[in-house]
């Protein structure tokens, strides 16, 4: 189905409005004080709802959709007073609405060249889950909020909650593990961060978006109960623990119907059973109704106006979709500008504090790299005893790698593979960060003979091992939006290139670039590894920190490393027919109507990550919650006490000789009737300790998390009976445990 173009009417309104914006284009603040919403002690649906009762069918139509994006769908002239961002939505001059200016902001902004601005790229949002700290995350959101406001935009696109069913999933990256407490919990701190810098903040993709494959035909098949305590578990909490002002619907159909026009979804589940009162977006590209569509919950239409402009504007000129949905709609939209701030203090361009946001980058890429292996305390690296390294791998001298697609940051100074200004980035190319691991290593030992090799001659890179006292080898698995992995293992021969070091210098350390778990044939042969995942702007200078020992690791696995992908609930990715699969790649072009449906089943339910793997008895290379510390920690003194919000609380002390910081980890067993997989995450607590130092930790357990979810009644609940608690350093190592009956 073709684009359509605008009517007549709407043709004029929107040649009024472009003009009325061009002459006047601080109207919106200098006319804001003469009406009375702009009184900010009213509540945000006080004055959302003033505004809605002075609003022509026009002005609110508008409101509803976006303008268009070149290449992807029609372009309203008003479009040129778009930031160069993923959306814009045009305002209402006349009662003090300013337009809504978005930007994809997943691990920092994204297409700010386009404006000439410079942004930080933070480490990917799976390493801030590994860091499992919330004053961390919060701080994460902070910092894009305030480059998004420096940059002059008002919404951020990033808060990417699905929970990792499909490791596969070449969007791994841009999300916060595989379980439902900690993704939640972690998102919630991130869009308060930002939301407290009045920027729109949003949470994605609603619901069940766990593979690119065929995503815009894809139907996710899964039951109420199994999908309540996972997936839609993690925007549970990351909702009602931030008041988010948006949510994104995705592209996938859920148990027949697309996600964006899923009554269940967005309606019966969000803005009831959550009491939701901000608005739903659809992805770009992802609506395939008006009618439908409205009643189904959708509020917003991105990038164009395919449906949600005349379409719609016809509809309800016709009786079929009442203009009390539309209202609701836009007093959602009004609502949300008027909660985060963005009409009271809209943003003003400025200088983004590089420094600044270097040092965020670096902090939390120091919180968030997981050491997994270290073999005889090979790390940390004592400079002064070390003559000579050997740093090995794909551009290791140069950049440190990230991932594509809508998540991907400019990096300052272009792609640190190209020759100088040819770096811009791309849809999906592999961009490497110019922040260099051979540079760092040699800024941390300066007497030390530091040689680099590529790795494309495996045989030279052992001989070059083989002379040094370390080789460092930093490997890379690359994913993007748009596309999945074809499997968990290193790219290009990596892993050949890794044995034959290590066969060479038995002191090999791997440093892993990912987003996602990759599997490792050569685990038993190398000394060390940290997984570093996608760095950020000072990655390389962060992984040197704690290398050698300038940084003691404290960060966990927020998802499972299996053996191989035959362990997986979905040993192959399903993937859709051919020409289902070509017109999927057209995108937003083929988009009215809809494609074919292929089916892919969650078999597996509930049983999400670490849950699957216990409950089918399933060896893993790394369990979820792990990683290592330059010191030790043991636990003791379990007491929990029962209750409406029963409390646990326990002993951990530093038995080691250096100062850190234990993610100390909480699960629980429910009663066999519950028919639930052996444990679950309820809670956890980041402990920083001196040497020798011992805490008490006190841990609340929110009776959600120890609930099932009784379809039926359409409500959580708690099974009485025997509850196990378990508590230590990851989820196969909890050796404190007690069993307490709750009523």
């Amino acid at each position: 189905m073709p684009v359509r173009g605008l009517s007549l009417l709407n043709r004029f309104f929107t040649l009024t409005m472009f003009f009325s914006i061009a002459l006047c284009p601080s109207s919106a603040q200098s006319g804001g004080d003469a009406h009375a919403w702009s009184n900010s002690s009213l509540s945000p649906d006080e004055r959302a709802s003033m505004v809605v009762k002075e609003m022509t069918l026009d002005e609110k139509i508008s409101l509803l959709h976006g303008t268009g994006m070149a290449g992807l769908s029609a372009m309203s002239p008003l479009a040129i007073h778009s930031n160069g961002g993923a959306g814009f939505v045009v305002g209402v001059p006349r009662l003090g609405i300013p337009p809504i200016q978005m930007s994809d902001a997943a691990y920092g902004v994204r297409g700010s060249g386009e404006n000439g601005r410079y942004s930080t790229a933070l480490p990917a949002d799976v390493a801030a889950a590994a860091s499992w700290d919330l004053d961390a995350a919060r701080e994460y959101g902070a910092l894009i909020g305030r480059e998004l406001r420096a940059q002059g935009y008002n919404m951020s696109l990033g808060g990417g909650t699905n929970l990792t069913r499909e490791p596969r999933n070449g969007r791994t990256f841009e999300y916060l593990g595989e379980d439902p407490v900690l993704a939640g919990k972690l998102v919630a701190s991130v869009m308060k961060g930002l939301q407290a810098e009045h920027v729109i903040g949003d949470i994605k993709h609603y619901a069940l978006n766990d593979q690119e494959s065929g995503r815009n035909a894809v139907n996710v098949n899964i039951d109420k109960r199994a999908a309540r305590e996972s997936d839609l578990l993690a925007f549970e909490i990351g909702l009602q623990d931030s008041d988010i002002a948006a949510v994104m619907c995705s592209y996938n159909r859920v148990n027949g119907d697309y996600a964006c026009e899923n009554k269940y979804l967005l309606t019966d589940v969000l803005k009831k059973d959550w009491n939701f009162k901000g608005f739903v977006l659809s992805d770009w590209g992802g609506t395939h109704s008006a009618e439908k569509a409205s009643a189904a919950g959708l509020d917003h239409e991105e990038p164009g106006w395919i449906f949600f402009g005349d379409q719609l504007k016809s509809a309800v000129e016709s009786g079929k979709v009442p203009i009390a949905e539309v209202d609701d709609h836009v007093h959602r939209i009004l609502r949300s500008m008027f909660a985060t701030g963005v009409i009271d203090d809209p943003p003003q361009k400025g200088v983004v504090d590089v420094v600044g946001g270097f040092e965020v980058a670096q902090k939390i890429e120091e919180q968030s790299a997981v050491l997994l292996k270290n073999d005889h305390a090979q790390l940390p690296l004592d400079a002064s005893a070390i003559h000579s390294i050997a740093v090995i791998g794909p551009h290791a001298d140069v950049g440190m790698i990230s991932g594509g697609g809508s998540a991907q940051v400019d990096p300052s100074g272009g792609n640190a593979i190209m020759p100088p200004g040819k770096g811009r980035t791309h849809w999906q190319e592999k961009i490497w960060f110019p922040t260099s691991p051979l540079k760092a290593i040699r800024a941390k030992a300066p007497t030390a003979t530091v040689k680099f090799d590529s790795g494309s001659d495996p045989a030279a890179a052992a001989a070059l091992a083989k002379s040094s006292d370390v080789a460092l080898i930093f490997a890379y698995q690359w994913e993007s939006e748009g596309m999945d992995l074809d499997s968990l293992s290193l790219p290009e021969h990596q892993d050949d290139l890794i044995a034959k070091v290590a066969a060479a210098n038995p002191h090999t350390i791997v440093v892993i670039e990912s987003g996602s778990p990759v599997t490792m044939p050569w685990v038993d042969q190398v000394s060390g590894i940290l997984e570093a995942w996608y760095a950020g702007s000072r990655g390389a200078e962060a992984v040197a920190n704690i290398l050698f020992g300038d940084v003691n690791p404290s960060a966990k696995l927020p998802n499972t490393f299996p053996k191989s992908e035959a362990d997986l609930p979905h040993p192959t990715i399903v993937k859709p027919p051919k020409a289902t699969m070509d017109a999927d790649h057209q995108g937003w072009r083929r988009i009215a109507g809809g494609l074919p449906a292929f089916q892919v089943t969650y078999n597996e339910g509930v049983k999400v990550g670490y849950k699957w793997y216990d409950a089918e008895n399933k060896p893993v290379l790394f369990p979820f919650g792990y990683g290592l510390s330059y010191t030790t920690y043991s636990y003791s003194s379990l007491k929990v006490t029962p209750g409406k919000s029963p409390s646990v609380s326990f002993t951990v002390t530093n038995t080691g000789n250096r100062a850190g910081a234990e993610i100390a980890e909480v699960y629980a067993s429910l009663p066999p009737t519950a028919s639930e997989p052996p444990k679950r995450l309820v809670g956890w607590s980041k402990v920083k300790l001196s040497a020798g130092e011992s805490q008490e930790v006190t841990v609340d357990v929110d009776p959600k998390y120890l609930s099932i979810f009784n379809v039926e009644q359409n409500a959580w609940q708690l099974i009485p009976g025997d509850y196990g608690f378990m508590v230590g350093g990851s989820s196969q190592k909890l050796p404190l445990k007690e069993t307490v009956n709750l009523k």
